[in-house]
């Protein structure tokens, strides 16, 4: 019975040393694939400019990961020195480049927008442009630019007798101007 026992001991450690081999592996070729999305995506939204992500050493299970980013004309600098429009779109790469690799058929944001200017709302719009071929947004906005780029919009205001209204516009693109 000891023997047996000292068997099954043995090939439940091999076996988990086997997954966490695979883990590492599947974990390494994702990280790999979100950094090079991350940063190709970052460029098309800061117009240039560098990011990466960064695994601390030891086991890349347990690692901390580092977002470093570097918007075009500035020097490196801790995220927390960004500005919020920077934060923002710098998350927005983030997520899009984590998003690349596993798609789904429709996505939620809300209010990533907010602290975007005019000139980020529009490479944010543009992003999802190209995003929306495969996938349906629903984009909580108060912007009047991203709502200007959508191709349905739901609306929710007060009614006279204080209960809440929904009203939806589908927006013809013949009639919207630049979309």
């Amino acid at each position: 019975q000891k023997a047996d026992l000292e068997n099954g001991i043995e090939i439940l450690k091999e076996t988990i040393d086997r997954i966490n081999h695979e883990a590492r592996r599947v974990f390494r070729d994702t990280f790999d694939t979100v950094n090079d999305n991350f940063q190709e995506i970052f460029r098309a939204l800061f117009e240039g400019g560098e990011a990466c992500l960064m695994l601390q050493d030891g086991d890349p299970l347990e690692a901390e990961i580092n977002i470093l980013a570097t918007p075009s004309g500035k020097k490196l600098q801790a995220l927390s020195m960004l500005s919020g429009g920077e934060k923002a779109l710098t998350a927005i790469a983030l997520l899009f480049a984590i998003y690349r690799v596993r798609p789904s058929p429709f996505c939620i944001l809300d209010e990533v927008d907010a602290p975007l200017d005019d000139a980020n709302i529009l490479r944010f719009n543009q992003l999802i442009r190209q995003y929306a071929v495969e996938t349906q947004f629903l984009i909580v906005t108060h912007n009047k630019r991203t709502m200007e780029a959508a191709d349905c919009l739901f609306g929710v205001t007060l009614g006279e007798d204080g209960t809440s209204k929904m009203v939806s516009v589908k927006i013809d693109s013949g009639d919207a101007g630049e979309n």
